[in-house]
């Protein structure tokens, strides 16, 4: 029986837990809904909880507050991925709640699991039901449950917790409805469980050992992105204010919440950051200095905002092997951009990126591999674009982390970032260049061809392992075996937006001769269009098409 949680046994539970999500990420990776990879929400656990293990590894630690911190920290910078950002949330909460204890029974325990709960749904304005959130909210909520009826053994408040959370997590199909669609449940909510499992067990005095498995196959899942949010404000504002005023920062949840869309509100003792789509960044931003001077701002304005957009990279997540043994003059501003493709990050690198960081959604660089690059540019603002949605959350974690000031644009593909690249004109001012680059960003329509993982049901249409697919932003625009037939109705689907330009971006594997057939079929339809085609080396995406 364990009545008490120390600093060492937590210790012990971080580690069991590392390696009990790390033995299952293939399960919860094959939880996918879509038909090619979109995120790899097993990955991105595993690695963003491996982060807190090394951190806490290489530690002695005096108290539970101490070693919780340590954990917390590691994961805020070792975030991958939107279920890393939110696996991040849960331990700040769980870490804050018991930052000066000594040890925690099984009461203060339970307290901590639910302010990290509660932690998680105050940084996401709507939650979507149905994922990590709704199974961590229903575990821990059952775990405070049994602690309040005097329960004072920490096992049984945790086996009563993960039996609650499994009944939660099969639920999910019915909560959301594309799972319900796709008939699966939701991942992030499953490796959770496995992260409570891994804990309960080293309460039991068993040690997990991490096993040899297979890679992933490349069938993944993203469950943020089934949030199923009508975004319909132009502007994207962000903006971080000292807490000088000690307004209660719900009132600031409560008006935002009036005036946009996809609140995100973070708070500390020190400063306040938040994210909104409105179409009154005045007015919020005046309402914003009622809490203290303001930091920093970044407005946006948005053509089109999307829920999810599939996008490429197959890849691992590398440092930019490049070697500088010169010092580099500063600069006014500098880009760090994220990519996969020896021909992308060639266009990149003459574009002015000063800093490349290989990877996509299948290995999604952690925040501490952007911050990395952030910290070498040589500049005092640095432009972060993921080109990857499920990327976004990880570089804005940089945000408060340097003090540099850091713009993330919110790019979701590749030729989002490019064309965000070519708007920087150096000359205006860093918010004016933010705006434009946003902008230039959402003119681009993203095509991108591919072959399907596995039979599937997307966007009610079947689809069948091996057929070519291609999706139009964040729809399916074709499907068939010929990818000729594919091709065509991708460019006819393209015609309709009258694009001036098109650039096709070719795969690693995609041979001359099959690139300029199909420059040749898709120059057939835009005979007003200026086309060019490039090898980008990309993988996972024979094409990817841009019309601007």
């Amino acid at each position: 029986m364990t009545k008490r949680i120390t600093g060492e046994l937590f210790k012990k539970m971080i580690i069991n837990a590392a390696a009990a999500i790390e033995n299952n990420k293939q399960e919860i990776n094959e939880l996918n809904v879509f038909p090619v990879p979109d995120g790899d929400t097993g990955t991105n656990m595993s690695l963003t909880l491996g982060a807190a293990e090394k951190a806490i590894s290489e530690m002695t630690p005096g108290t539970l507050g101490h070693a919780a911190e340590t954990t917390a920290g590691a994961l805020l910078r070792g975030a991958r991925g939107n279920s890393g950002v939110i696996l991040s949330l849960l331990f700040r909460g769980f870490s804050r709640r018991i930052k000066d204890a000594d040890s925690a029974d099984a009461a203060a325990f339970t307290a901590a699991l639910a302010a990290g709960v509660d932690s998680a749904y105050k940084a996401v304005m709507k939650p979507a039901e149905g994922t990590i959130l709704t199974v961590s909210r229903l575990a821990s909520a059952a775990a405070v449950s049994a602690a309040a009826e005097r329960e004072s053994d920490i096992e049984v408040v945790l086996e009563r917790a993960i039996e609650v959370g499994h009944v939660a997590l099969a639920d999910t199909v019915n909560l959301n409805p594309v799972l319900k669609k796709a008939g699966v449940i939701d991942a992030g909510g499953k490796g959770y469980l496995y992260i409570l499992d891994g804990m309960l067990k080293a309460l039991q005095g068993v040690t997990l050992t991490k096993e040899i498995t297979e890679a992933p196959t490349g069938e993944k899942a993203d469950f943020s992105q089934y949030t199923a949010e009508d975004i319909t404000f132009t502007y994207c504002t962000e903006f971080m204010a000292e807490r000088k005023n000690k307004k209660d920062t719900n009132r600031l949840r409560d008006f935002l919440d009036v005036r946009g869309d996809s609140v995100v509100v973070v708070d500390d003792d020190e400063v306040i950051k938040v994210h909104v789509h409105t179409n009154e960044p005045g007015i919020v931003l005046t309402e914003a200095l009622t809490y203290g001077q303001l930091i920093s701002i970044k407005i946006e304005n948005m053509r089109e905002q999307h829920s999810e957009t599939v996008d490429a990279s197959a890849v691992a997540s590398s440092q930019n092997s490049s070697t500088r043994t010169q010092p580099e003059e500063m600069k006014e501003f500098g880009a760090v951009v994220v990519c996969a493709g020896s021909g992308i990050e060639e266009v990149f690198r003459n574009l002015g990126a000063d800093r490349l960081i290989t990877g996509g959604q299948t290995m999604n660089p952690s925040t501490e591999d952007i911050l990395e690059r952030i910290i070498e540019t040589p500049s005092d603002v640095v432009f972060v674009l993921p080109n990857n949605k499920n990327i976004i959350m990880a570089a804005e974690q940089c945000v408060p982390l340097t003090e540099k000031r850091v713009v993330v644009i919110p790019t979701r593909s590749i030729p989002q970032g490019v064309s965000a690249m070519l708007a920087i004109d150096g000359a205006s001012g860093i918010d004016s260049m933010a705006s434009q680059m946003t902008e230039a960003a959402g003119r681009v329509r993203t095509a991108l061809v591919t072959l399907a993982a596995r039979d599937s049901v997307f966007d009610d249409m079947e689809i069948k392992e091996g057929e070519y697919i291609a999706l139009l932003d964040d729809t399916l625009a074709a499907n068939a075996s010929d990818i000729d037939a594919v091709i065509d109705e991708v460019a006819e689907k393209l015609n309709a937006f009258s694009p001036e330009f098109i650039t096709i971006f070719t795969g690693k594997d995609v041979s001359e001769n099959d690139a300029e057939s199909v420059a040749e079929r898709i120059s057939q339809v835009f005979s007003g269009a200026d086309t060019s085609v490039i090898h980008g080396g990309q993988p996972v995406y024979h094409y990817i098409i841009s019309a601007e």
